[in-house]
């Protein structure tokens, strides 16, 4: 595209973060010394490359999800810290009494308070247990106990309370189909591999398999939340953002926000990829309706990963300028 068409999209984008309000050719015109026609087409030149939308309520343009992308592909450039965010930051990484980890995780904290988004800190402590074992032991005919062992040694158990109708033959069946197809596997894939290797199969042979199937998925999922290192600041703060008014949006978003499975995906996107990445939408594997931005860096041996969870309507400048500057702090302290 051309300059013209460029300034034009960063100006809508930029203006509609800040605002949340359509933008119309009017409110344009003086910063392009541009007729408000000539401004009408062109937006109408970037709305039929899918970088625009229209508004049903306005005669204005909003980002798509594509203009975002472009946005901070080609546009967007990374904020400078405005003194009162540095003085925070700065403050808490100069306590020389602060693990650096807890400096990462009280830095977190502050982005998430001064965006009104959701901040996550997590660890990768289940990553390394590969499963050994499950077996299920039975109480009473009503209860069992799932015993979830890894090859370091590390033991969960979790009692079930059965329904009625559940059949303990089918319950060591499909405990001894999991041992003999998943073991090796790191427990946080485990319950993936489920999903993909083991339902189908239940599916089939077994007569509850939605009953027996949760409690497989379960054990794991309460071994991978036992042993996750998983810090999430502002949990409530990206529902104070207006995409999320509608109680359903803020209701299943909110659902995801509490499941750890869901969480633990934002650290599996790009596994190797140790820059500030930005994942929009559909990119992000967690939610279609949010914007995840996320950086990898490794402390003491172990891997960790920070992220930002917004609208689509992020701050991406302020975000990326802030989260670089967490980098540079990180990369000081290990000099």
């Amino acid at each position: 595209m051309d300059e013209r068409k460029n300034n034009l999209l960063k100006e809508i984008v930029e203006t509609y973060i800040k605002t949340v309000k359509p933008v119309g050719s009017k409110s344009l015109c003086d910063k392009f010394n541009c007729s408000s026609a000539t401004i009408r087409n062109e937006m109408a030149y970037l709305e039929e490359l899918g970088y625009l939308e229209k508004n049903h309520i306005s005669s204005g343009r909003i980002p798509s999800e594509k203009g975002y992308k472009y946005y901070v592909e080609n546009l967007m450039k990374a904020e400078t810290l405005n003194g009162k965010d540095m003085l925070k930051l700065q403050t808490i990484f100069a306590n020389s009494n602060l693990q650096l980890s807890d400096a990462i995780t009280q830095c977190m904290e502050i982005i998430s308070d001064i965006t009104n988004y959701t901040s996550v800190v997590l660890g990768n402590n289940s990553k390394d247990n590969l499963l050994r074992q499950i077996s299920i032991i039975t109480l009473n005919p009503n209860q069992i106990v799932a015993i979830v062992c890894t090859d370091k040694g590390h033991v969960e158990n979790k009692t079930f309370t059965l329904k009625e109708g559940t059949d303990l033959l089918e319950l060591t069946k499909v405990s001894e189909l999991v041992n003999k197809k998943l073991v090796g596997t790191p427990i946080d894939e485990v319950g993936e591999r489920l999903e993909l290797e083991i339902k189908p199969i239940i599916q089939k042979q077994v007569k509850h398999y939605e009953t027996i199937y949760n409690i497989f998925y379960d054990a794991f999922s309460d071994f991978v939340t036992s042993n996750s290192n998983v810090h999430m600041s502002g949990r409530t703060k990206i529902f104070e953002q207006p995409e999320y008014n509608n109680i359903d949006e803020m209701k299943r978003l909110a659902n995801k926000l509490e499941d750890m499975s869901f969480i633990k995906k934002i650290e599996k996107i790009d596994n190797n990829d140790k820059e500030v990445k930005i994942y929009i939408g559909e990119e992000n594997e967690f939610d279609a309706n949010v914007t995840i931005i996320r950086k990898k860096f490794v402390i003491d041996g172990e891997e960790k990963t920070i992220a930002i969870i917004g609208p689509k309507r992020m701050d991406y400048q302020r975000i990326v300028g802030l989260l670089n500057y967490i980098d540079e702090e990180i990369e000081k302290r290990g000099e």
